[in-house]
């Protein structure tokens, strides 16, 4: 895959069709050579044909997600080095693979470029740099996808969409819909480092400019629990899992939904990012609560589970419990030191009604 679309599918002069028809095979080609996609026992065919070939195994189950990354809403070039754009735009797909417990088992790439992005060198290799670094780290090989040119617009946007494949043992999938009551409830990391970032960033954009993948930018280059989601299905550790993209009031408010259970936040519990200790505490608690893109999981256990303090090098905290759904009452409540209970009302991210 990652072939070139057809000449009946571009618009503009001639001249213009076949300019962007030679730059996209050499794009497509560029990325070939950089993704390197061999075969391996899952995938028997990648980049360079009408469609990849994968081989599932027969006592497993695929597990597919897709995600998009829009110029303006979830990143800003003038903001995000590239590096950090092509990290992201995988790493969020990753980490629903990591909510399910799978493994990946393929990455697909489709580009969106304006005609200057198109032609920036430096920008290219700058966003295959970051996605196929983070793609070589969980090995996930690039096995496919697809390119355009942007609409010949006023501010055409750079849009990225990941179709990401796994793997799950048949059956076992972790999933948002099986916590219970009496189930304790944890999280990995740390939360609203990113929220906390993304402020820092917005503030002054070129300190930026040199941030690199190494643990300490939540925001910039998250790092999506994959290890940690297999070891809580393959030992059978959590009964329900999700990953923390919106928010924790928000992501919390999902597996309550769906389990149709209701749940209790110790809030002194919650690991709060370092990043955040540049907030006065209101703003630090709405960060850990409301920020999102944490990419942390949220899961539940049984209350005989033995829980360790780590998995695969993460910190798991206990942060609070899952209860019975019962009418007029609040589906989430927040508990401070003293006891204080508080209605939590799902603040994260959601879109069309954050718009």
């Amino acid at each position: 895959m990652l072939k070139r679309m057809s000449a009946q599918s571009k618009t503009g002069s001639k001249q213009r069709q076949q300019t962007g028809r030679s730059g996209e095979l050499a794009l497509i080609q560029h990325i070939r050579d950089r993704a390197q996609a061999r075969p391996t026992s899952d995938l028997r065919l990648g980049i360079g044909d009408d469609c990849a070939i994968l081989r599932s195994r027969a006592d497993e189950e695929i597990v597919v997600t897709t995600d998009l990354s829009l110029e303006g809403r979830h990143f800003r070039r003038d903001w995000h080095p590239a590096a950090s754009i092509g990290h992201r735009a995988l790493a969020r797909g990753l980490s629903d693979i990591a909510a399910m417990g799978a493994r990946p088992l393929a990455a697909f790439l489709s580009l969106a470029l304006p005609a200057e992005v198109a032609g920036n060198a430096p920008w290219i290799a700058g966003f295959l740099d970051g996605l196929l670094s983070l793609a070589k780290l969980h090995r996930v090989p690039l096995a496919g996808g697809d390119t355009s040119e942007s609409p010949d617009v006023p501010d055409a946007a750079v849009i990225a969409d990941i179709v990401l494949l796994g793997a799950a043992p048949a059956g076992r999938a972790l999933r948002r819909s099986t916590a219970r009551p009496g189930d304790l409830l944890y999280c990995t990391g740390a939360l609203g480092g990113a929220s906390a970032e993304l402020a820092a960033l917005s503030a002054n954009p070129r300190s930026f400019a040199r941030a690199k993948p190494d643990g300490t930018h939540p925001h910039l280059f998250p790092q999506p629990r994959l290890a940690v989601g297999q070891t809580l299905l393959r030992k059978k550790i959590a009964t329900a899992c999700i990953d923390l993209s919106d928010g924790l009031s928000t992501d919390l408010a999902h597996l309550c939904e769906a389990s149709g259970v209701a749940a209790e936040i110790d809030t002194n519990s919650l690991p709060l990012h370092p990043l955040t200790a540049q907030l006065v505490p209101e703003a630090r608690l709405h960060a850990a609560l409301n920020g999102g893109e944490d990419y942390e999981l949220l899961f539940t256990a049984r209350p005989s589970t033995r829980m360790p303090r780590s998995i695969a090098g993460v910190a798991i905290t206990r942060i609070g419990r899952i209860t019975t759904r019962r009418p007029r009452t609040a589906l989430m409540t927040l508990i401070d030191a003293e006891g204080r209970r508080t209605p939590l009302e799902p603040h994260g991210w959601e879109h069309f009604r954050n718009a």
